[in-house]
Parts: C-alpha cells; sequence; structure tokens
C-alpha cells in the first residue's frame, strides 16, 4: 500500500526537480568514497580469483574483460545496494522516524501540504538515481583495482588488461547490470522511507526503524538478487533461441 501510494504520488503530483537533485547529490556525495573504496578492492579480488582460473589455459588476455563483466553482472549492483543499505538507508530511516515522532510530518501534512511528495518522493528518487551513479563510479574503479593486481601478479599490462572489456562486456551484460541496480534501489528506497514514516513509540521508535531497516533491506537484497540473476539468465537464453 505504502509503494503504491509513493507511485501514486510520484506521478499525479510531481516533487520539485531541485529537491531531487540535492537528494541525490547528498546521497551520492555520502556513498561515493565508501563505494570507490570498495570497488576497488572488488575488482581486485575478481582479477585474482580470475588469475588462477585462466593461468592454466593460457587466457590472461581476457581476465579485463571477464573480471569486469562478472563485477557488473554480480558482485557490483549488490555491493551498491549494501553500501546503500547501511549508509543511506539507515540514515533516512532515522530522518524520517525523527520527524514523524516528533511530529513534524504532521505539521507538513497541517500546512496542506503532501508529506509524500515533500519529504517520501525525493528521497525515493534520490536513492535509485545515485545508486547508477554509484554503479558507474564503482566500476570504474573495480577495472583500476583488477588492473593493478593483474599487472602486479600476473604480469597483464594495462593495455592487455582493458583490450578484451569492449568484447565480453555486452550491452546485455551492461543493461543486466543497471536493471538489477535499480530493481535494489527501489527496495531500499522503499523499505527505509516506508519504516522511517511509520515510526512510532518515541527514540525506541526510531531505533527500533532503523535497526528493521538494515535487517529486513539485507534479506529483500539476497532474495531479489537471486530473483533477478535467475530471470536475467531466463531473458538471455530466450533471446539466444534454441
Amino acid at each position: 500500500m505504502f509503494f503504491a501510494a509513493l507511485l501514486k504520488t510520484m506521478f499525479r503530483r510531481p516533487s520539485r526537480f531541485g529537491d531531487v537533485v540535492d537528494q541525490t547529490w547528498n546521497v551520492t556525495l555520502q556513498s561515493l568514497p565508501t563505494t570507490a573504496m570498495a570497488g576497488f578492492f572488488v575488482g581486485a579480488i575478481m582479477a585474482v580469483q580470475f588469475t588462477m582460473q585462466m593461468r592454466d589455459f593460457g587466457a590472461l588476455g581476457y581476465l579485463g574483460g571477464l573480471a569486469t563483466s562478472g563485477t557488473l553482472r554480480e558482485v557490483g549492483p549488490l555491493l551498491i545496494a549494501f553500501m546503500l543499505s547501511g549508509k543511506v538507508g539507515a540514515y533516512t530511516s532515522a530522518e524520517l522516524g525523527t520527524m514523524r515522532v516528533t511530529e513534524q510530518i504532521d505539521a507538513v501534512r497541517c500546512l496542506g501540504a503532501d508529506p509524500l511528495q515533500e519529504l517520501i518522493v525525493p528521497r525515493f528518487l534520490g536513492i535509485v538515481i545515485s545508486s547508477s551513479l554509484l554503479l558507474g563510479a564503482g566500476l570504474l574503479m573495480s577495472v583500476l583495482g583488477g588492473m593493478t593486481l593483474g599487472h602486479l601478479f600476473a604480469h597483464v599490462s594495462p593495455e592487455e588488461y582493458v583490450r578484451h572489456i569492449p568484447t565480453i562486456l555486452t550491452w546485455p551484460s551492461i543493461l543486466i547490470g543497471f536493471a538489477k541496480c535499480a530493481v535494489f534501489a527501489v527496495v531500499l528506497a522503499t523499505i527505509c522511507t516506508y519504516r522511517g514514516y511509520s515510526a512510532t513509540g518515541g527514540a525506541k521508535g526510531v531505533g527500533r526503524a532503523v535497526v528493521t531497516t538494515a535487517v529486513s533491506t539485507m534479506m529483500c537484497l539476497v532474495v531479489m538478487d537471486w530473483v533477478t540473476s535467475y530471470l536475467a539468465e531466463a531473458v538471455m537464453t530466450l533471446a539466444r533461441g534454441p
């Protein structure tokens, strides 16, 4: 019901563009350093793992393409979602929960404004939009991390590392990665805004909302990762044909 009301408000009475930009900017700035660092080390880990498998086949030239494709389709979207959940999701839930228990949300309604339009929709869109931006930044850092480790441990030059990325990293893989990231962001944004918006019971209620947000988002994201991966493989199989 909350998600349906959120969508109805979003399309019937769009929020101010400036509010959405501010929320997107804030979310991106909060998460960018952590995402960049995590992306670098994820790329390094993927490069090390693929190096161990591909050295026996003499196919180290494809290291960059395989590591980048695996990061984008599988690790990257879930990593971004976890980063947003632990940092932005908890913060958003606590912020909205505090506004609820201190009756600030009721004050917005008394002034004749819609709390969903003024408070929820900008935060929701900010999380969803920033997730794609962070995925792109994290992917670039993962390429840098994989390139560094590939050069140090597998003696793969940076030119050779990036040479086959356009070949293996196809448009379907890119679309799947960003689609999964968007789905995860919608799930995260819905849970954290709902838990904060519906918080009751004073300071303890805000604490419960934050804890519930953290636990429920982690569980839902893992389940959605399985669902989206299964659907993506099914779509790719149908697209390839018999």
